[in-house]
């Protein structure tokens, strides 16, 4: 099964190749997201961004870059698959390597764009920085204003996000054509994106980059009230909801064979002769 064999392959990639390729796909999405808020600031139409968002994961998946939303759904089945040097400890080296490669990838984003809007820091942030200063603010400060419920809020726009990322990984692997590829992956992409889900790798360009554009949170915030729940509902989602479904109802279901006729036995391997 695909999802299974990719999900092998990223355990066994090289330290070099995993931070390299996670380290791109952090950048590239990165700059998809600094897209997608300036299309929406200058159009004033969310959804025109929501919309075309998804360029950037369509460009990062069809290069082979790795990120952290993917692996979680993907690697995890190599080992319930048993598949040999698989293990727990293997798993979690690729998704602490991904998570690393990912983070700078956004945040070397990050700092460019800050710099871009800035001139070097040396005007105020344009309308597009000062969007996603705010964007920092509503989704850190935002969340804790309303306690339990927030954070329970946070968590669970972090499974929706996954559920719709992973379900675009997925069914990006079920064609073999380029156009059936990019469908598969526009579509959910999109949704999570307009509904303002929480994306953990979104999220590391979004919220360092609104520090540096002067939102009123910090470091503390962003990592309590965004970015730690938001990768605990990343890995529920992805691995709950597409994974193992994937997994259970394809990987380990057999096809249905009748029953063949004159085999009356518990062992249907044997037939039996029958006496009538």
């Amino acid at each position: 099964m695909r999802i299974i064999d990719a999900g092998e392959s990223k355990v066994f990639m090289s330290t070099r190749d995993t931070l390299i390729r996670s380290y791109m796909a952090g950048a590239v999405l990165a700059l998809a997201a600094a897209f997608a808020v300036t299309i929406t600031v200058k159009t004033g139409e969310p959804l025109l961004g929501a919309v075309l968002f998804p360029v950037g994961f369509c460009m990062l998946h069809l290069l082979g870059f790795d990120l952290l939303t993917g692996v979680f759904t993907l690697v995890p089945l190599a080992w319930l698959d048993k598949r040999p040097g698989v293990t727990i400890g293997s798993m979690l080296r690729n998704w602490g390597l991904v998570f690393l490669g990912n983070f700078a990838g956004a945040l070397t984003v990050a700092v460019f764009m800050a710099i871009y809007f800035t001139y070097g820091f040396d005007i105020p942030p344009d309308a597009v920085g000062q969007a996603i200063g705010k964007i920092g603010e509503g989704r850190t400060v935002g969340y804790s204003d309303h306690g339990a419920a927030g954070m329970l809020t946070l968590f669970i726009r972090g499974v929706m996000c996954n559920w719709m990322v992973s379900t675009g990984v997925v069914g990006a692997m079920m064609s073999d054509s380029l156009p059936g590829k990019v469908i598969a992956m526009w579509m959910p992409i999109m949704v999570f994106f307009y509904l303002g889900f929480e994306h953990s790798i979104v999220n590391m360009f979004l919220f360092p980059s609104g520090l540096l554009l002067g939102g009123n949170f910090t470091i503390g915030d962003y990592l309590l009230w965004n970015e730690i729940p938001t990768v605990i509902g990343n890995l529920v989602g992805g691995l709950m909801f597409v994974g193992l479904v994937i997994y259970a109802t394809h990987g380990k279901t057999a096809p249905f064979r009748p029953r063949p006729k004159g085999l009356v036995s518990v062992d249907e391997r044997l037939p039996v002769q029958s006496n009538a």
